[in-house]
C-alpha cells in the first residue's frame, strides 16, 4: 500500500490537465476522416505497444488477483466508452465547450467519494462544486440549441469517467500504474477488434476501417501517445491522493482547452458559455485554495501534537 502524498497527487493531476486537452485537440483535428472504432482501437493498441516493453524491461509486476482483474476489465470498458463518446462529441462541439460540459464530473466524483468511499467532503467544497455544476449547465444550453443531442455526450463522459476514476482509486494502490495501463490496453484491443471486424464486413462506416494516409497516421499516433501519457498521470495522481482532493484540479482543463480552441480552431465561446466557464473556474480555484488551507491546518495540528 502507498501512503497518500496530496501535493504529489495534485502535481500529477496538473500534468494530466495539460496533456488531456492537447489529445482532445488532436482528435478534433482528425475529425470523422477515420472511423470512430478504428481510432479508438489504435488509441489502445498504441498504449499497449508503448507500455508492454516498459513492463518487461523494468520487471514490473503485471499479475493480478481475481478482484483486481475484474475491476480492471470494468475500468477498461468504461475507458473505451468514455473515449468513444468524447471523440464523437468533439466532431460536433467546439473544444472548450466539450471540455467544459464534462465538468459535471467533479460534482459526480465528490458525491461518489463521499457516499461510496466515505471520504471527507466539507460543506464549502460541496457548495463550490454545485456552483461549478451550475456554470457547466450554462455551457450546455447554447451548445444543445446549436447541435442537439451531441451536446449531451460530454455529460455521459462525465458520469462514465466519474465511475472510472472511482474504480482507479480502488485499485491504484494495489497495482503498478504502468502495468495497469498496459493490461488495460491489451484488454481494449481484445474487446474492440471483433467489433471492428464485424463493422468492416457488414459495411457499417462508423465501425469499419480505412487505410489512413500519412497525415492521418501522424494524428492517430499523437492521439495514442498523448492519451497514454495523460492517463498514466491520472492513474499516478490517484495513487497518491483521494479523488475528492483531485477532482477540482481538473477545472484547469477549461482555460487550457479554450486557449487551444482559439489558437488551432479559431473558436471563441459565446457569452453564455463564457460566463459558465468563468463560474466553473472560480469554483475550482476556490476549492483548490480551500484544500491548501485545510492541508496547512492539518500539518500544523500534527506538528503541535506532543509526542507520547
Amino acid at each position: 500500500m502507498t501512503q497518500d502524498k496530496p501535493l504529489l497527487g495534485i502535481a500529477l493531476m496538473l500534468g494530466f490537465c495539460i496533456v488531456a486537452p492537447i489529445a482532445d485537440a488532436v482528435a478534433k483535428l482528425l475529425g470523422d476522416s477515420v472511423p470512430l472504432t478504428q481510432v479508438v482501437l489504435l488509441r489502445f493498441a498504441l498504449q499497449a505497444v508503448v507500455l508492454i516493453p516498459m513492463v518487461w524491461i523494468t520487471g514490473r509486476m503485471w499479475r493480478m488477483n481475481n478482484r483486481i482483474f475484474w475491476l480492471t476489465l470494468l475500468r477498461t470498458v468504461l475507458h473505451i466508452l468514455g473515449i468513444a463518446a468524447m471523440f464523437t462529441a468533439l466532431r460536433y462541439l467546439p473544444l472548450a465547450d466539450a471540455v467544459a460540459i464534462v465538468f459535471v464530473m467533479p460534482f459526480f466524483m465528490l458525491l461518489l467519494g463521499r457516499f461510496v468511499l466515505n471520504e471527507v467532503v466539507g460543506p464549502r467544497r460541496l457548495m463550490a462544486c454545485v456552483m461549478g455544476f451550475g456554470g457547466t449547465l450554462l455551457v450546455v444550453q447554447p451548445s444543445f440549441t446549436e447541435v442537439g443531442w451531441p451536446a449531451l455526450l460530454p455529460v455521459f463522459v462525465a458520469a462514465n469517467f466519474s465511475v472510472f476514476m472511482l474504480i482507479t482509486r480502488q485499485i491504484a494502490k494495489e497495482t503498478d500504474p504502468i502495468s495497469l495501463q498496459a493490461v488495460s490496453g491489451v484488454m481494449a484491443v481484445i474487446l474492440i477488434t471483433p467489433l471492428l471486424c464485424w463493422g468492416t464486413l457488414a459495411d457499417v462506416p462508423v465501425l469499419g476501417m480505412i487505410a489512413p494516409d500519412a497525415q492521418q497516421w501522424a494524428l492517430l499516433l499523437a492521439i495514442g501517445l498523448l492519451g497514454t501519457g495523460a492517463h498514466l498521470l491520472m492513474t499516478w495522481s490517484l495513487r497518491y491522493a483521494p479523488s475528492a482532493t483531485l477532482a477540482p484540479m481538473q477545472y484547469l482543463e477549461i482555460p487550457i482547452a479554450a486557449l487551444l480552441g482559439l489558437v488551432i480552431f479559431n473558436d471563441l465561446p459565446n457569452g453564455l458559455a463564457a460566463l459558465g466557464m468563468a463560474i466553473t473556474i472560480v469554483a475550482g480555484v476556490y476549492i483548490i485554495l480551500r484544500e491548501r488551507a485545510t492541508a496547512r491546518a492539518q500539518t500544523a495540528a500534527i506538528a503541535a501534537t506532543p509526542a507520547e
